[in-house]
């Protein structure tokens, strides 16, 4: 596709944080642009590669990072902060607004804590670091001021495992988390490993003092269980599992649910993964967790028998897509927090939304998949009574939210029969 220089001006941020502007023939986007300025840009097609700030914004500052601009990960670290908020929340407003959705959002809560404890880095051949924007190219990096000061060392342990599987002339990707214990690693992408490069990693793991090494959540060499805090129990994930990106956000977000639901005794907890709030809610509650994952349940019973004064946690093996809780198995619990992949849980609010459950809390980090389930717990007769979006993602477009739903009155009659 031919390319063109042409002159812009950016009329506002998109939902990715990259500048929209009217291009010669279609709106063009172009990352790293902000809202307001003139600028001189490299368009082909609908993108456009800034070239020059010609008359900045003034909301722009300077980045606190030397590879932006080049790395994908962070699309507005040059906004100033109370503009980044705005915009940030807006991206939940506009979309809840646009669904005919009334609820007022809340403040946007800043919960990057120390920095995001888990990253996925990308490799191939010798080159580790994270993707440009929109593009397939590594950046490598030699820093990321995002990352929480247990990641410090994720990078150089990120080469040497590179550069020990760079005959496999395969991309990888390299999920790492910062634990209690020390770094987690789970590869994938490699494929099957050759017994001598098996052992090469294991010294790495070694060398490097990784507490676990994983390929595609098979371990390779499990140095010290990875431990997490969670609540007041310790929970040793399986390779590869689902964990907020910050603890500051996981802390956050469970204090959410659970100041949601102070009297309720019996809780389901579906999309439970390893207990993120299923191993805090039962201080105060009886909880069933429900999960697809049968080694996350694993570690969250492990991890709930190794705590006294817990309530009872029991657990379900199951898949809420197919066969989400419905009718009479809803009807047993005081309130229910769930928590799905991107995709959302649509199976489940529209079961939810049949049902007498008098607290729903939905939590979610797609805004899309979280208006579309609002909708139809709205439409079943529950009342959204609050969101809080929550930023755990620094200088990036997504954003955790937590929506609290409480059944109407008059819908509750209606099921129950009362009224007719």
């Amino acid at each position: 596709m031919s390319t063109t220089m042409q002159t812009l001006t950016i009329d506002r941020l998109g939902q990715r944080g990259e500048g929209v502007a009217r291009g010669d023939v279609r709106a063009v986007f172009v990352p790293y642009a902000l809202a307001g300025e003139q600028v001189e840009v490299e368009v082909s097609g609908d993108r456009g590669r800034l070239v020059q700030v010609i008359a900045p914004s003034p909301d722009r500052i300077a980045p606190i990072c030397p590879h932006y601009g080049d790395c994908g990960g962070c699309a507005v670290q040059a906004l100033r902060h109370e503009t980044y908020a705005a915009w940030k929340r807006g991206l939940l407003v506009d979309a809840l607004a646009h669904a005919g959705v009334k609820v007022e959002v809340a403040t946007l809560l800043a919960a990057q804590g120390e920095g995001r404890r888990r990253a996925t880095l990308h490799a191939k051949g010798h080159s580790v670091g994270f993707m440009q924007a929109r593009a397939h190219e590594i950046v490598e990096i030699t820093q990321c001021p995002v990352l929480a000061p247990g990641l410090a060392n994720a990078l150089p342990a990120a080469r040497a495992i590179a550069k020990t599987l760079a005959s496999h002339g395969k991309p990888l990707d390299l999920l790492v988390t910062a634990t209690l214990s020390g770094l987690d690693f789970d590869l994938h992408g490699a494929g099957k490993i050759a017994a001598h490069e098996t052992q090469r990693l294991i010294s790495l793991a070694t060398e490097h003092d990784l507490a676990r090494l994983s390929n595609h959540g098979t371990a390779i060499i499990t140095r010290r269980e990875p431990s997490l805090a969670m609540g007041t129990a310790h929970v040793v994930p399986p390779p590869g599992a689902f964990l907020q990106a910050t603890g500051a956000a996981e802390d956050m977000l469970a204090a959410l649910v659970r100041a949601a639901m102070p009297k309720a005794r019996r809780v389901a907890d579906l999309f439970s993964g390893v207990g993120t709030f299923a191993l805090r809610l039962a201080a105060q509650a009886e909880v069933h967790a429900v999960e697809l994952s049968a080694p996350a349940l694993a570690a969250l019973t492990r991890a709930a028998n190794g705590v006294q004064g817990l309530r009872t946690i029991t657990t379900e093996v199951r898949d809420l897509f197919r066969r989400p809780l419905v009718g009479a198995e809803l009807a047993v619990f005081d309130a229910v927090v769930f928590d799905p992949p991107r995709a959302g849980a649509q199976a489940q609010a529209t079961a939810l939304a049949q049902s007498l459950v008098p607290v729903v809390v939905a939590v979610s980090c797609n805004i899309a998949s979280f208006v579309r389930d609002a909708g139809l717990l709205i439409a079943g007769g529950y009342r959204l009574e609050s969101v809080t979006p929550v930023d755990q993602f620094l200088y990036s477009a997504h954003v955790e939210m937590v929506g609290v739903f409480r059944k109407a009155p008059l819908a509750k009659a209606r099921r129950s029969g009362l009224l007719g």
